[in-house]
C-alpha cells in the first residue's frame, strides 16, 4: 500500500487497540515489528516487553485488521482523488468520506460518483427532465401530467408527458438509490429484521434431493448459523435453490416500512395533493426495483463473508488440534494403508522416521491370503523391532485392524500396540512433488503407508508436508474464499510448529520451512548444509547456511533445537540473544549451566526480578527460568489411543444404546464428529456434548480427543449416526421421532446444518451425516437431527 502518514498510522493503531482490548502503544510497537519483517510467533515469544505481552491470538487479529484498515485507507484516498478530479469534492463530502469507518460505508458515499454506463437517469437529465423531478418534489400540489407537458421535447427524446414523467421518476430512483445516508439506514434495518428464504428451483426437486430440507425454509438473517448459511449459498450456486431476503416475517408490512422510510427521507407525504400518489409510487419502485435488490446482494455478501470467517476459524481450530495431537515418539512403526483388491500397503519406519522396509499383502477379498500376510508382517516386525502398528482408517480399515490383532498375538514378545490413525491427506502427500523428492524410487501407493506410520510418531512433523486444506478437518472448506483459507491455515501451521519447536538436525525441509523467518529456499539450504557437513553443533553455525543472515537468524534461532550440541541452551527455547541472562544466573547462583538445566526445585526458588536488565524484563526472564526448569518441553499431550469395540466394524453392526469409545475426527459449529470404527463418523450434536449448556463445541472437545459415546439412532440407508456423550440419554421411540419430524416439516422446515455435506470433506467413503441426538421423547431435537448439518 502507499506510505501512511504518522497521523493515519496513529489512527489505525488506536482503532485496532480498541478492537483487541490493548493499549495504543502496544499496537504501535507490534505494527512496527511486523513492518520490520518480524513474524507473529517471534513477536509473541521473544518481544513481550516491546508489545506489553500481546499473545499470538491478539497478534494474528492485529495483523488481519492492520491489512484491512490499510486497504481501506488506500481505497479512501483513491475515492477522494476520483471525486476531486470530477470537481465534485465538497468540504462536507470530504468530511463524510474521512469519517467512514468501513469499506461498505466508503462505497455508499462513492456510489453517485462512480463511473458507470449511461443510465436512464442520465439520459433523462440530458433531456432536461431534472427540473420536472425537483418541481414535483418541491410542490406536490401540481398535477404531474399537466406539469410534465412543459418538458416535452421531441428533439431531446421526450415524446410526451408520460415519457417525461418516466424520465423524472428514473432520476429520483437513481438519486435515492445512491443516497449514502438512506442506504445506510435501510441496510441496518434490513440486516436486523431481514428473513432469508429459500425455495427449490423449478424442476430440481429430484436432482437437488440433498437440499430438500431447504426447499421451503425461512430464517432471520441476523440469527442464522454460519454452517446453515453456507449450505444455502451452496444450494444456490449449484442451482437447486433460489434465495430471497424478505423485509421481515410480515413481508407486506416490511415493504411498507421501507417505502415509508424513503418517503420520509425525501420529504414526501400522503396529504391528498395532486402529485402525492405519483411520488409515493416512485418511493415504492425505488425500494422494490432498486434498493431492495442492492441491499439483498450487499447483505448476502456481508453475511457470507462473516460465515466464511467463522468456517475458516473452525477449520483453523481443528487443524491446530490435529497438528498438536500427542506424538507416539521415537518408536519403530509398522504402517498399514488398507485396501481390498489392491492389497494392503506396508511400510516400516525406524525410530527416527527413516523408511527401512516396504511390501504389499493381500489378506482380504478377493485373494484372502490371511496367513501369508501374517507371516510377512511377523517377519518385518521381528526384523525391525516394531513397537507400534499404525492402521489407516480408510476402506478395509476394520478388516486390517483384525489382521493387526492377530499379528500382535503372533509376536507377544514385541509387546506391540495397534492404533487406527486418520489417513486424511495421505494420498495427496503420496502424489506430491515433496514425496517424489523424498522417495523418488518408491511407488506412489506405498508412500501413503509411510505417511501413516510417520504421523503416528509425530503428527506435526508429517502433516506439515500436506497442504492444510487437504487434511480435511474444516467446515464447508470448498465454499469459502480459498486465499483467505490458505492464509489462515498457514498461520495456524506456523503457530503450531513454533510452539513445539523443531530439531534442526532431524527436521525435514517441509517442517523447517514453517519455522519463523525461514523460507522454503533457506530451509532447503539448511538441509543441504546438514547433509554436506554433518549435524549442526551450535545454533550460531546456522549463519554459515547460504541466505541465512543475522535478521533471519534472529527470527528462527529460538525455535530451532540442537540436542547433544556444544551449547546446552541450544536444546531449549531460550533465544541466543538472551544467553547473557543465563550467564548472570549462573554467576549469581554458582551453578554451571549443566547443573542448572532441569533442576526444577532450585530454578523455582529463583526470582525473575533479580535478573532483569534494561533489555530483558520480567516476562522474558520468567520464560527463561521456565525453560531452565523443563528445557525443550513439548506442549503436546501424552500419547493415548482409542480402542474400538470388537465386532463393531460396519454401520450395520451398530445398535441403539451401545456405548463405544471413539476419536473426535472433526469439530463443527453444531457439534462434533466421532470415528467409532465403522467407516462412518457419527455426530454428537452440540446439545449432547455435555450435561451443561455448551455455546462452542470446542469448549468440551477437540479433534483427536478420545471420548466415550452412546449410540442414539442409526439410519443405515442414509448413513447417519446420532451419538451422545451423555451416557444416561435414551433413544427416543421411533413413533415419537416420526411424529416430531412431521411436526417440523409442518412448521416450515428444519433448523439444522448443511445438507449432504461433510464439513471439510474427509476421507473417501466417510460421507453422509449425523443426527442431532435427544435425551427423551419430549425433546424433539432428535427429530430435527437428520436435517442438521450433513457430511458428504
Amino acid at each position: 500500500m502507499s506510505e501512511v502518514s504518522p497521523a493515519l498510522a496513529r489512527k489505525i493503531a488506536q482503532t485496532i487497540a480498541d478492537e483487541i482490548g490493548a493499549q495504543h502503544s502496544q499496537v504501535e510497537s507490534a505494527v512496527g515489528l511486523l513492518d520490520e519483517g518480524a513474524t507473529v510467533p517471534f513477536i509473541a515469544r521473544y518481544r513481550k516487553e516491546v508489545t506489553g505481552g500481546l499473545d499470538d491470538t491478539q497478534l494474528r487479529d492485529l495483523e488481519t485488521r492492520l491489512t484491512y484498515l490499510r486497504e481501506m485507507e488506500d481505497r479512501r484516498a483513491a475515492i477522494l482523488a476520483s471525486i476531486d478530479e470530477q470537481g465534485k469534492l465538497t468540504d462536507e463530502l470530504r468530511a463524510d468520506i474521512e469519517a467512514a469507518d468501513s469499506k461498505s460505508r466508503l462505497e455508499d458515499l462513492y456510489l453517485p460518483y462512480k463511473q458507470k454506463r449511461r443510465t436512464r437517469a442520465q439520459i433523462a437529465r440530458e433531456g432536461g427532465l431534472e427540473p420536472l423531478a425537483d418541481g414535483l418534489l418541491a410542490d406536490p400540489s401540481q398535477v404531474p401530467e399537466t406539469f410534465a407537458l412543459q418538458f416535452v421535447d421531441a428533439d431531446k427524446g421526450v415524446a410526451d408527458a408520460k415519457a417525461a414523467l418516466d424520465g423524472a421518476r428514473a432520476i429520483l430512483l437513481e438519486r435515492w438509490g445512491e443516497d449514502a445516508a438512506l442506504i445506510g439506514e435501510l441496510r441496518a434495518w434490513l440486516a436486523d429484521c431481514g428473513v432469508i428464504r429459500s425455495k427449490v428451483a423449478e424442476g430440481k426437486e429430484a436432482a437437488g434431493e440433498k437440499f430438500q430440507d431447504y426447499f421451503d425454509h425461512a430464517e432471520p438473517l441476523a440469527k442464522i448459523p454460519s454452517h446453515r448459511l453456507l449450505a444455502l449459498f451452496r444450494g444456490r450456486r449449484e442451482e437447486f435453490l433460489q434465495l430471497e431476503l424478505e423485509p421481515g416475517s410480515d413481508v407486506d408490512a416490511g415493504n411498507a416500512y421501507a417505502e415509508g422510510r424513503i418517503a420520509l427521507h425525501a420529504g414526501i407525504q400522503a396529504a391528498g395533493r395532486a402529485a402525492d400518489a405519483w411520488l409515493l409510487n416512485a418511493c415504492r419502485l425505488a425500494w422494490r426495483a432498486k434498493l431492495q435488490l442492492h441491499l439483498m446482494l450487499d447483505l448476502f455478501a456481508q453475511a457470507r463473508e462473516q460465515a466464511e470467517a467463522e468456517a475458516i476459524a473452525v477449520f483453523g481450530d481443528n487443524l491446530k488440534d490435529l497438528l498438536l495431537a500427542a506424538p507416539a515418539g521415537p518408536k519403530a512403526v509398522l504402517g498399514l494403508d488398507p485396501g481390498l483388491r489392491t492389497g494392503v500397503k506396508v511400510a516400516v519406519v525406524d525410530a527416527t522416521g527413516k523408511l527401512v522396509a516396504t511390501d504389499t499383502i493381500y489378506p482380504h477379498e478377493p485373494r484372502r491370503q490371511w496367513d501369508a500376510s501374517l507371516a510377512t508382517l511377523k517377519k518385518l516386525c521381528s526384523a525391525h523391532g516394531v513397537q507400534l502398528v499404525a492402521i489407516g482408517n480408510g476402506t478395509a480399515s476394520r478388516e486390517t485392524d483384525r489382521l493387526a490383532g492377530d499379528l500382535l498375538k503372533l509376536v507377544p514378545e514385541l509387546a506391540m500396540q495397534k492404533i487406527v490413525v486418520s489417513e486424511a491427506g495421505a494420498s495427496v502427500y503420496s502424489a506430491s512433488e515433496l514425496a517424489a523428492k523424498e522417495f523418488p524410487d518408491l511407488d506412489v501407493s506405498l508412500r501413503g503407508a509411510v505417511s501413516i506410520a510417520r504421523r503416528l510418531q509425530d503428527p506435526l512433523a508429517e502433516l506439515v508436508k500436506i497442504e492444510p486444506k487437504a487434511i480435511g478437518v474444516g467446515q464447508y472448506q470448498h465454499d469459502v474464499d480459498q486465499y483467505k483459507l490458505a492464509r489462515a491455515l498457514d498461520a495456524r501451521v506456523e503457530d503450531c510448529v513454533n510452539a513445539v519447536g523443531v530439531h534442526v538436525n532431524t527436521a525435514s525441509g517441509a517442517l523447517l520451512s514453517r519455522v519463523s523467518g525461514l523460507s522454503s529456499t533457506v530451509a532447503a539450504n539448511i538441509v543441504a548444509h546438514r547433509d554436506a557437513n554433518g549435524p549442526f553443533k551450535r545454533r550460531r553455525d546456522l549463519l554459515k547456511v547460504p541466505r541465512l543472515g543475522e535478521k533471519t537468524f534472529e527470527q528462527c534461532a529460538g525455535f530451532l533445537r540442537i540436542a547433544d550440541g556444544d551449547e546446552p541452551l541450544d536444546a531449549s527455547a531460550v533465544h541466543p540473544e538472551a544467553y547473557p541472562v543465563v550467564e548472570r544466573i549462573v554467576a549469581a547462583t554458582g551453578k554451571p549451566i549443566q547443573a542448572l538445566v532441569g533442576d526444577g526445585g532450585f530454578v523455582r526458588s529463583l526470582k525473575a526480578r533479580d535478573f532483569v536488565d534494561e533489555r530483558f524484563g520480567e516476562p522474558t526472564v520468567r520464560d527463561i527460568l521456565a525453560e531452565l526448569e523443563k528445557p525443550g518441553r513439548d506442549p503436546r499431550p501424552e500419547f493415548k489411543a482409542a480402542k474400538f469395540a470388537d465386532g463393531v466394524e460396519d454401520i450395520k453392526d451398530l445398535r441403539e444404546g451401545m456405548i463405544l469409545e471413539g476419536v473426535v475426527s472433526n469439530v463443527a459449529a453444531f457439534g462434533a464428529f466421532v470415528d467409532i470404527g465403522v467407516h462412518q463418523d457419527g455426530l454428537v450434536h452440540i446439545s449432547a456434548l455435555s450435561d451443561r449448556y455448551v455455546k462452542d463445541p470446542r469448549e468440551v472437545v477437540k479433534a483427536g480427543d478420545i471420548v466415550r459415546v452412546k449410540v442414539l439412532e442409526v439410519d443405515v440407508a442414509r448413513k447417519r449416526i446420532a451419538l451422545t456423550r451423555r451416557l444416561d440419554d435414551s433413544p427416543a421411540p421411533r413413533d415419537a421421532r416420526q411424529e416430531a419430524r412431521d411436526g417440523r416439516h409442518r412448521a416450515g422446515g428444519p433448523r439444522g446444518g448443511g445438507p449432504g455435506h461433510r464439513p471439510g470433506g474427509g476421507r473417501p467413503g466417510s460421507g453422509g451425516g449425523a443426527a442431532k441426538p435427544s435425551a427423551a421423547p419430549a425433546n424433539n431435537a432428535l427429530a430435527e437431527a437428520f436435517a442438521r448439518a450433513r457430511r458428504g
